[in-house]
């Protein structure tokens, strides 16, 4: 059995008046339950509560854009989880809600907290419908938009396949307005594709084809296979299992030795670090080398922050570029008293240190 996480961006369940699109939600509820009735695992990241919400209430009174969010997502996401309880009802299918938000990932044992939580809906044959907590959310952490979240989940699940369904058939090789632009068909997960990506958001969402892109490669590189497709192409999901060859999308080849679970949840935290470790070249050369490599103390120049043995941090170049991302083995007092010492334990060990 393969486990799948479809994520449904705004602009594949929204009309262009900006309303929820009954029918399409409808139509992607019946291929999940198709997807499901032949043997794969699904969880399903949704968009669209703002858009829910947005009709339900006029407001006489000016809101700001966090007081609009709060309060639309609020309503919409009431009225979101109902649409699909009774969809997935007529197919005799059980879903729960999951609600969660950026900061919720920050430790280690919230995060598995999480993944105990969508194991043990899946174990009895619950769908997770997961969506941002934009309710209480704050701006500056939240979610790019649900392509991070889904990458998230899709790591920490240990899913198959990542479908990201947005409002484009995939990654075009140029101007998808230009004659002879076509779709990309399939690249490696280290591929560097922004020669071909446009900074352009979506119409309803808050991400672009770059967040798109950075996500389906990092999540690729973690060992999942990432596709990137229409979702209002009529039937994509069970066109993109039964003739994939056929069926226009970009797939993200999965790295074939992927990182550990511990390294999975430290590839999503570059956010949460309580630090920043400054590293001269000799120990980049080695972080960066074909060998996996621990960072010693002897090789960094400099240390801001205040963090505490366990906690995340940031190893920069001196550009101040973030190269790597890592467990602490020490407190921040602790390794400013030891840089540029030898025979001593790592900063952060190669088995909690993952190179962006």
């Amino acid at each position: 059995m393969s486990r799948i996480v479809v994520k449904v961006g705004s602009n594949v369940l929204t009309r262009d008046d900006g309303k929820l699109d009954v029918t399409r939600m409808s139509a992607i509820v019946d291929q999940i339950v198709w997807l499901k009735k032949n043997g794969h695992e699904i969880i399903l990241v949704s968009s669209g509560a703002m858009a829910c919400g947005r009709n339900e209430l006029k407001v006489e009174n000016k809101l700001d854009s966090v007081e609009q969010r709060q309060l639309f997502s609020a309503l919409g996401q009431v009225k979101l989880i109902g649409l699909y309880y009774d969809l997935f009802r007529e197919f005799n299918i059980h879903v729960g809600q999951v609600l969660t938000m950026k900061e919720s990932f920050s430790t280690r044992g919230e995060y598995l907290n999480q993944r105990a939580c969508m194991n043990v809906m899946l174990k009895n044959d619950v769908i997770p419908i997961v969506n941002e907590n934009d309710t209480v959310s704050v701006t500056e952490l939240m979610f790019t938009d649900n392509d991070e979240l889904s990458g998230l989940i899709a790591s920490m699940m240990d899913c198959d396949t990542l479908i990201i369904l947005s409002n484009v058939d995939g990654i075009y090789n140029g101007d998808p307005k230009e004659p002879h632009t076509r779709v990309i068909p399939m690249v490696n997960y280290d591929r560097d594709l922004d020669e071909y990506i446009q900074e352009t958001k979506s119409g309803f969402g808050r991400g672009g084809m770059i967040t798109k892109t950075r996500i389906a490669r990092k999540v690729a590189e973690e060992g999942v296979r990432v596709i990137i497709a229409n979702g209002k192409t009529e039937n994509i999901l069970v066109d993109l299992i039964t003739h994939p060859q056929e069926t226009m999308h970009t797939e993200f080849r999965p790295n074939p030795n992927p990182t550990s679970q511990v390294k999975k949840w430290i590839a999503h935290s570059e956010d949460f670090a309580k630090g920043k470790i400054h590293i001269n070249a000799k120990a980049e050369e080695i972080l960066k080398g074909e060998k996996a490599a621990s960072l010693l103390l002897v090789g960094v120049t400099s240390i801001e922050g205040v963090f505490e043995e366990g906690d995340i941090i940031n190893v920069v170049d001196d550009k101040d570029k973030v190269i790597a991302v890592g467990r602490s083995s020490y407190s921040s007092e602790e390794a400013i008293k030891l840089i540029g010492e030898h025979d001593i334990k790592p900063l952060i060990h190669y088995d909690y240190l993952y190179m962006e």
